[in-house]
C-alpha cells in the first residue's frame, strides 16, 4: 500500500520509510505541514498518512482537524506521530481527528500493528463503498422499472429508451440483476393446463 509520511526529522523519516518499504509498502514523505496538508487534499493522495505532530508549518493535529472538514467517501487514516505521552495530549488528537497515534521513539512491531490495523480499515472502507454503489445503482434500475414503460398488447414486450424491444423476462433481469424461475399460476393451472391434460388423456 502507499502510505503517505510527514515529519521533519531526517533520521526519523528515514527509518520510517525503510520500516515501511521493508514490509512492502510504497512512501511518499514531506518535511512540512503545509506540503502535507496540501498533498492529503488530492485525490489520489495515499489513504494511509503518519503525520508527525510537532512538524513545522501546520502541526499534524492542525492537519487531522482540517482534513476531517472535508466531505470525502474515502477518507484518509489518519496516524499521528508523537513524543506526548499525556493522556490529555492522546485525546486532543484524537478528537482532533486522528485515527490513532504512535509515540516516539516507535517500536518497529507496533508500528507494523498499527499499521495493518489501518490498512484494514481502508479495505474495509473500501468494501463498504463498493456496496453502497452498487445499492445505488440498484435502486436507481429499480426506480427505472417503477417508471412509465411501453409494453406490447399482445405479446408484452417492453421497449426501452433506446426504442429496441425485449422480453419481459429478459429487460427486468437486465435492469435489476434478477433470475427467474417458471412455475404456473393457480388460474392458469385451472384455465389451461388441465385443459390440456385432459385433450391429451383423450388422445
Amino acid at each position: 500500500m502507499k502510505i503517505f509520511i510527514a515529519e521533519d526529522d531526517d533520521a526519523s523519516r528515514k527509518l520510517l520509510e525503510i520500516r515501511l518499504t521493508g514490509w512492502g509498502h510504497e512512501t511518499i514523505t514531506v518535511s512540512d505541514g503545509y506540503a502535507a496538508f496540501d498533498e492529503l487534499q488530492k485525490d489520489d493522495a495515499p489513504k494511509l498518512a503518519v503525520l508527525d505532530w510537532m512538524i513545522p508549518g501546520m502541526d499534524g493535529v492542525d492537519i487531522c482537524k482540517e482534513l476531517r472538514k472535508i466531505h470525502t467517501t474515502s477518507p484518509r487514516y489518519l496516524i499521528l506521530l508523537t513524543a506526548k505521552t499525556q493522556k490529555e495530549d492522546i485525546v486532543t488528537g484524537l478528537e482532533a481527528g486522528a485515527n490513532d497515534y504512535i509515540t516516539k521513539p516507535f517500536d518497529a512491531s507496533e508500528l507494523k500493528a498499527r499499521i495493518d490495523v489501518g490498512i484494514g480499515v481502508i479495505n474495509l472502507q473500501s468494501s463498504l463503498n463498493d456496496k453502497i454503489t452498487a445499492l445505488e445503482k440498484a435502486k436507481a434500475e429499480i426506480r427505472q422499472l417503477k417508471e412509465h414503460i411501453p409494453i406490447c398488447s399482445y405479446c408484452k414486450s417492453i421497449r426501452d429508451d433506446k426504442g429496441e424491444w425485449h422480453e419481459i423476462v429478459h429487460y427486468i433481469s437486465d435492469h435489476t440483476g434478477s433470475r427467474f424461475s417458471h412455475g404456473i399460476c393457480p388460474d392458469c393451472m385451472e384455465n389451461h393446463v388441465k385443459a390440456e391434460l385432459e385433450a391429451m388423456k383423450k388422445k
